[in-house]
């Protein structure tokens, strides 16, 4: 094969990968358009020990303090490895809500799940696969805006209003020194209905 031909191949073959990162990029805001989560194609992940950064980070972690959440705030975070300090962003089920409660309000078992006052939860509704990321400080519950649907953070949860058809999956976290530990696997997997 002569140079002419290498070349117009390579350019039909960088052609074909242009057309392909096209497609890939409007299939990706056309999925976005829609609020339904592919659970088989998209996987949380989350480990035991993995610290919390916020999900706005760029360059190297910072493992969130409950002092970084403020009371009845919510703080939307990823968990990172704190060995490697690789950001676990790759999927947004594994982005996580942190709320700090009233301790007073905690039951027994939603105490062994906090850490210093902080509650950990998916930050993906179970509904549609919005973002939850309000707090109601009058009904002391989280919101996802797009259909109202709301959880109580003291009762595991629990869907206390709108269409979402299961509670929010919980994520037990611990204190290691000031930082925010992931302890054990999210209650249930994360995201509405396939």
């Amino acid at each position: 094969m002569d140079d002419k031909h290498r070349g117009c191949q390579a350019t039909s073959q960088a052609s074909v990968e242009n057309r392909r990162r096209v497609f890939r990029l409007v299939a990706g805001i056309a999925a976005g358009m829609t609020t339904r989560i592919a659970l088989a194609d998209d996987e949380a992940q989350i480990l035991v020990g993995d610290r919390l950064v916020l999900h706005t980070t760029e360059g190297a972690p910072v493992a969130l303090r409950p002092a970084d959440v403020r009371p009845n705030k919510v703080v939307l975070a990823f968990p990172f490895d704190p060995a490697t300090r690789k950001i676990r962003n790759e999927s947004r089920l594994s982005k996580i809500l942190l709320v700090r409660g009233d301790e007073a309000k905690m039951d027994e078992e939603t105490k062994k799940r906090a850490a210093g006052g902080v509650l950990a939860f998916s930050s993906v509704c179970t509904h549609a696969g919005c973002d939850v990321n309000a707090w109601m400080a009058k009904t002391s519950k989280l919101l996802c805006y797009c259909h109202s649907s709301q959880f109580d953070p003291y009762d595991s949860g629990k869907v206390a209003d709108g269409p979402a058809p299961r509670p929010l999956p919980w994520l037990a976290i611990k204190l290691e020194g000031e930082e925010l530990v992931v302890a054990g696997p999210l209650s249930a997997p994360p995201g509405a209905p396939a």
